[in-house]
């Protein structure tokens, strides 16, 4: 070919390959030969009107069945079948409209393997769930801190609410911490693109550091490092035997999101005559006698100014939520999800994804945030024995009321109803959950006070409500930096309980990492976590084991963790003085053991007489023949 028209061919190749990438968007941004969800809407987002273009697709195995149009004539949705026998490769999505057509090439995949075995295993009972918040964990790539083009440019780690540049790649550093502590399971707070504006809150000038208000659902924020870096991670993390949880948001998104900055439809959010909050009551969405302009606003309110209200009550709104949840899965290779703000979620749409991704990956599990003001409120959002009309199939929740009350235990007196008969009592109501152990326990989280703070810093306490998170029922969740005493109260702001893990910085003149780089109190508190961690790693009766409680005595409680092959008994004593435990008074578990090692100070106890346990202390007793 002449050099010349060589030129000119490559050229105007290079420009239709620019105006083809540019055209249109397409939501999922790919899809897998093989899934059973294999209708698939597209939606396609165009820079110019595609309402008047006529759409086509010829690839083997893939069949366009409806085209559907929005009041913004730069959206289509076309709903797509992709047969069993179609093959991986680009499929070209044609726009044609008179003498011009353009071309969109859209991925179908091969799927990856080990479904339920190397990725969509799930979190249970089996597992300890350590959650961190990536921007406050580790920076493992200072070039990513901050972007000029991205809305948020600023990245400043003497300022509590801006960004301090922790990212995906800090996290892959430290698999091997968890690992030493016994975690197997992390559940990072989300990482999905938040190209949000810095919002006035109180005042103060804040960044979306904490990652829920989503700008981007098929884009991990760059600031972590983006997709790859999160594959890499999540790679690195099963190759570990850790599991990873990602934090999914269906509720709402921010308002720099391309969705609502430029919505197919007004209905793409819920509408009111002006701003309306929600009012962050549960109540009325479970009460018999609520009023239908209270559900209303609970569920359909804004959980912000800047934190737009999705309406999952549109299809296209809950198609492409449902398939972006099997898209993660299926992308990353995630084992299972959080679900942050759950019940201010259509309960139907809830229904529906959740049966989506159970449906698609058996082995995956899901739990919802949950803050309610009450163990029926709370079983009535997840799979329960509770006789309503709506049935909820979620499996489990975050427990709320389990942590509450186990707050209770620790800095109450003892009484009728108080200390720790608050925790006796919230799981005598355990008959309303299908299975309790489904539900992720825990001391504190990045909304709430930590849990050093709470107890006044008493490290007795502390070691009690320790024995408790890794010995009840449910799945134990750590937040990040309780193991090594990180404390504060949420005042002034929520920043204060999301304070730096100290060494995750280069130059942190801490290391909190390695056992050097802690006091002495850091390392016993790390050292008693992670010896109650291996051992509940490696007891079956914990993990999947009957639970038989005790009504607790002048502040002393017993309980039992116990199946056909292993029994675990836990004495707690909650008061100021020692009291003598008489084990003949438990011989409905303890008849037949002879000793008991206690599991911390790996000492051996007479279990068929009767002992002291001092004062606000817990023991866990592995029984012995």
């Amino acid at each position: 070919m002449n050099k010349k028209y060589f030129l000119l061919y490559f050229v105007a190749s290079f420009c239709t390959f620019i105006s083809f990438a540019q055209y249109a968007t397409v939501y999922p941004t790919n899809w897998w030969v093989g899934m059973k969800h294999n209708k698939v809407q597209l939606l396609i987002k165009g820079s110019n009107a595609l309402n008047l273009q006529q759409v086509r697709i010829n690839y083997a195995g893939v069949q366009l069945n409806k085209v559907s149009k929005f009041e913004n004539e730069k959206y289509l949705a076309v709903d797509i079948t992709i047969a069993a026998t179609a093959k991986p490769g680009n499929v070209q999505i044609q726009f044609v409209n008179g003498a011009i057509t353009n071309t969109v090439q859209w991925q179908l995949k091969a799927r990856r393997n080990g479904n339920g075995t190397a990725y969509a295993q799930g979190v249970t009972s089996a597992d300890f769930i350590y959650l961190l918040m990536p921007d406050r964990f580790s920076n493992g790539d200072p070039s990513n801190d901050k972007y000029a083009d991205m809305n948020d440019t600023q990245s400043d780690r003497n300022n509590p609410f801006l960004r301090h540049g922790g990212d995906l790649q800090g996290i892959t550093n430290h698999l091997d911490y968890f690992n030493d502590l016994g975690a197997t399971a992390l559940w990072l707070t989300p990482v999905v693109e938040n190209d949000q504006a810095l919002t006035d809150e109180g005042g103060a000038m804040r960044s979306a550091y904490h990652g829920y208000g989503f700008t981007n659902h098929y884009q991990i924020d760059r600031r972590f490092g983006g997709n790859d870096a999160y594959k890499k991670m999540i790679d690195a993390a099963h190759a570990k035997h850790l599991k990873i949880i990602q934090d999914a948001v269906y509720n709402h998104i921010g308002n720099k999101h391309f969705l609502f900055l430029d919505p197919p439809s007004k209905d793409w959010f819920s509408q009111w005559p002006q701003y309306t909050n929600t009012p962050y009551k549960d109540q009325p969405l479970v009460d018999p006698y609520a009023s239908e302009s209270d559900k209303h606003l609970t569920e359909r309110g804004w959980f912000t100014p800047f934190l737009p209200d999705l309406n999952q009550r549109n299809p296209f709104v809950a198609n492409f939520l449902i398939q972006h949840a099997l898209w993660t899965v299926e992308e990353f290779g995630i084992d299972g999800w959080r679900v942050d703000t759950y019940f201010y979620s259509d309960r139907d749409f809830l229904n529906n994804v959740n049966t989506a991704l159970y449906t698609e990956y058996p082995h995956i599990t899901i739990f919802g945030e949950t803050t309610m003001q009450s163990v029926v409120e709370q079983a009535y959002y997840m799979q329960n024995n509770i006789n309503t009309t709506w049935k909820s199939n979620l499996q489990g929740v975050t427990d709320f009321q389990w942590q509450g009350s186990t707050l209770a235990a620790l800095n109450e007196g003892f009484g009728w109803s108080n200390g720790i008969m608050r925790l006796y009592n919230i799981l005598v109501q355990d008959l309303l959950y299908k299975d309790p152990l489904r539900n992720e326990i825990f001391l504190d989280n990045h909304d709430q006070d930590r849990f050093y703070s709470v107890i006044g810093e008493d490290f007795a306490k502390y070691k009690m409500g320790m024995g408790l998170l890794f010995t009840q029922r449910g799945i134990p969740q750590l937040y990040y930096g309780t193991e090594i005493l990180m404390k504060n109260f949420k005042n002034p702001s929520d920043a204060e309980v999301r304070r730096d893990f100290p060494g995750g910085w280069a130059g942190d003149t801490e290391n909190k990492f390695v056992a050097g780089g802690r006091n002495a109190q850091e390392n016993e508190a790390y050292n008693y976590v992670k010896t109650l961690a291996q051992f509940r790693m490696h007891s079956s009766a914990i993990q999947t084991g009957k639970t038989m409680q005790y009504v607790p005595v002048d502040g002393m409680y017993v309980y039992f963790r116990y199946n056909t092959k292993q029994t675990v008994m836990c004495v707690l004593n909650t008061s100021d003085a020692a009291k003598e435990i008489d084990f003949s008074k438990y011989a409905e578990r303890t008849n037949g053991f002879g000793k008991a090692i206690n599991i911390i100070s790996n000492t051996n106890i007479n279990v068929s007489g009767k002992a002291f346990i001092p004062a606000k202390t817990i023991w866990v007793l592995e029984l012995k023949k």
